[in-house]
């Protein structure tokens, strides 16, 4: 057997980059745990496996880069993997429950997922300064709103169909955990927001009195705004 060379990762190492893989991969379980929820007519809980994934999304890629996964388990590609599971969670799931719950037009349906099937595969997806390039489909965060403010399905398709289109105009949207400035803010945000929508799930009366919901909104909205301004959505991208 040969002997690690003074280079090679120790099993610690190993153990820490396989174990970022892994956590990643589990998104794949927690959204096939969505569409079986769906199945079940059971949109809180579909909602709330959502919410889980999205939060493992928004660490995993910081574990990779502490625990160097790519150079430590050189043969697993930790950035297609995360697309993998992310095109389940963050497209298909969401698009199934807006279909299955009635929430949307059967004949919008489809144009997320051939949107979100063309961002995923730009090649400049996300861009060399840390930021996705069009809309990134973030159609689980649409789906949860467009299901707990009840919106009705004429409403709702048109909302599908104005971010489908975003998906192919070049405006950059801020990747957080990725940010330059304002990182820290963002990601302690983004976590309170995943708390205070599961609260709003899991309470849904005291959540409606206080208008918790409503309230969450200003965390998309301060994604929006930071991605406008540090984006420079203003001034027009060289084709």
């Amino acid at each position: 057997m040969r002997a690690d060379g003074p280079n090679d990762p120790s099993p610690g190492q190993r153990l820490a980059a396989w174990s970022v893989h892994l956590l990643t991969a589990s998104g794949a379980v927690l959204g096939v745990l969505a569409l079986w929820e769906v199945g079940r007519g059971d949109y809180a809980q579909a909602s709330i496996w959502m919410l889980t994934a999205m939060a493992i999304d928004a660490v995993d890629g910081t574990l990779a880069r502490r625990a160097r996964v790519s150079e430590v388990v050189p043969g697993i590609d930790g950035r297609r993997l995360d697309d993998i599971v992310d095109f389940l969670n963050f497209a298909i799931v969401p698009v199934v429950f807006l279909l299955a719950g009635g929430f949307i037009h059967w004949s919008v349906a489809a144009l997320p997922a051939l949107a979100s099937s063309y961002g995923f595969a730009q090649v400049d997806a996300k861009t060399e300064d840390d930021f996705f390039l069009g809309f990134p489909s973030y159609w689980n965060v649409l789906a949860i709103y467009l299901w707990l403010f009840d919106i009705d399905p004429v409403k709702s398709s048109a909302w599908v169909v104005g971010l489908s289109i975003l998906v192919f105009v070049p405006l950059k949207y801020i990747y957080p955990s990725k940010l330059r400035r304002f990182r820290a803010p963002m990601v302690v945000g983004g976590t309170l927001w995943v708390w205070v929508l599961a609260f709003v799930i899991w309470f849904p009366e005291p959540a409606a009195r206080w208008r918790v919901a409503e309230a969450s909104l200003v965390y998309p909205a301060a994604y929006i705004g930071l991605s406008a301004w540090l984006g420079e959505w203003w001034k027009a991208r060289a084709t």
